[in-house]
């Protein structure tokens, strides 16, 4: 089964960042978020959202 939400440390990895790198972009909104109890998960879409607009934005072209 394929997972629909990810540990803060799972994106870290994912993006090639580190996860304080992953923490700030939840902080400042530019990665979405959800809260379960004290857990902070990332939506597997978001993932996919944020690197879409990254790509857009390097590129010049419209995030879509």
């Amino acid at each position: 089964m394929t997972r629909i939400l990810h540990p803060v440390s799972e994106v870290a990895e994912q993006l090639g960042v580190g996860i304080t790198t992953a923490k700030a972009l939840i902080a400042t909104g530019q990665l979405r978020s959800v809260k379960i109890g004290r857990a902070r998960r990332v939506p597997a879409d978001a993932l996919h959202e944020y690197v879409r607009r990254l790509d857009a934005e390097q590129n010049g072209t419209n995030a879509a």
